[in-house]
């Protein structure tokens, strides 16, 4: 069996509570690509401050390994699932490891925020051909978004998938 670049994919698993470090090194110790995002948060005591590594997403782990292989890392104590996306393990860009890793690296006490998007909320779309149009959320269903986007006088709607859009804070 070789091990193959083209056949090695990102995928995400949930772990147990607070175990993503210890599993991230057992991965490791096995030879197994992974990535463990790690924020650094500042945290105060009462004699010191200090700037300590935390998971930036509570209970999972991106593990990058063999599609053929895949199914053997549930056999890992601490490794619960995968987190699946329409009935399959869900499979992560390169690129949105990368754009996570330079965010980490430039950032520290970042937060995860879950874009709630309803009817009616204002959005800008910033991916893909339509980068920059301000829109209306029309309607949502799952990771597509059906928007509303107002230009040289004519009413377009697009389905637009959630990552690539971003909620306009009204002032």
């Amino acid at each position: 069996m070789s091990n193959t670049k083209e056949n090695n994919y990102w995928y995400v698993v949930y772990t147990r509570p607070r175990w993503e470090k210890k599993i991230a090194k057992v991965l490791e110790e096995k030879g197994i690509e992974n990535y463990c995002p790690l924020n650094k948060v500042r945290r105060k005591w009462k004699d010191r401050k200090k700037i300590v590594l935390e998971p930036l997403f509570k209970g999972y782990l991106f593990v990058k390994i063999d599609e053929e292989k895949k199914w053997d890392i549930k056999m890992i104590d601490g490794i619960l699932n995968y987190v699946y996306w329409l009935g399959k393990p869900a499979r992560v860009k390169e690129a949105e490891i990368n754009t996570i890793k330079k965010f980490l690296n430039e950032f520290e006490n970042v937060d995860v925020v879950e874009l709630d998007l309803k009817a009616n909320t204002n959005v800008i779309v910033t991916k893909g051909i339509l980068m920059n149009y301000k829109g209306i959320v029309l309607e949502v269903v799952g990771n597509k978004v059906k928007v509303q986007i107002d230009s040289m006088g004519i009413r377009l709607s697009a389905v637009i998938e959630k990552g690539s859009l971003e909620q306009i804070r009204e002032l």
